[in-house]
């Protein structure tokens, strides 16, 4: 049963024995299917694949061959990544020598990578990634000042500092004390008491007889 479709306008470009397998390539191509150009160029900028410089020359190519046509004249950031796969290319096998004389065999795939353009919407259903936007000012939070908080291990230092200090002091009065004491003995004049000189006067009157 066939069935009428519309045709659609699309450029084409196409990069053919590209040094990777289809397998890696297509991990690219699916981010960039249904995305508009300024989308597909970030995304294949900050992709960490080896192979996103290979797909996005063909972008480019594809691009350039919008814009140059006579026929169309589009504009490249008014268009959509309308299909974007990869094909598996020709295998080159080569061998490695390993032990025993036996040989592993090293298997150097290719892809042909195809991308067509079209004009209309971004049919990806994945969120929209900004074309290289500036990033936005951020504004930094106000500094909250904080209430010092004393540690109780730190008073109780502070308070076994200061009574060795009373202790000193207390010392150092009763010191002083006991300096003034000899000092008040010694200036008190000695006399004699009067038991004492009748028991001196008995003793010589003893001596006399």
């Amino acid at each position: 049963m066939a069935v009428a479709e519309q045709e659609r306008d699309t450029v084409r470009a196409q990069a053919r024995w590209v040094h990777s397998s289809a397998r890696k390539a297509r991990l690219v191509t699916d981010l960039i299917r249904g995305r508009s150009v300024p989308e597909a160029r970030t995304i294949l900028a900050f992709s960490n694949r080896a192979v996103a410089k290979d797909v996005e020359k063909v972008l480019r190519s594809a691009v350039a061959n919008a814009e140059s046509r006579p026929d169309l004249h589009w504009a490249g950031d008014d268009l959509v990544v309308a299909a974007a796969y990869a094909d598996e290319g020709p295998t080159l096998k080569r061998w490695r020598a390993r032990a025993r004389g036996r040989v592993a065999r090293i298997r150097k795939r290719t892809c042909h990578i195809t991308i067509e353009l079209a004009q209309g919407l971004a049919t990806s259903t994945a969120p929209s990634v900004p074309a290289m936007a500036a990033p936005e000012p951020v504004e930094e939070p106000e500094a909250v000042e904080e209430p010092e908080t004393v540690d109780e291990a730190e008073v109780e230092e502070t308070e076994t500092a200061d009574e060795p200090e009373a202790v000193e002091e207390t010392e150092v009065a009763a010191a002083e004390t006991e300096t003034d004491e000899p000092e008040a003995e010694a200036e008190t004049p000695e006399t004699e008491s009067p038991s004492a000189e009748a028991e001196a006067e008995a003793s010589t009157k003893e001596t006399d007889r």
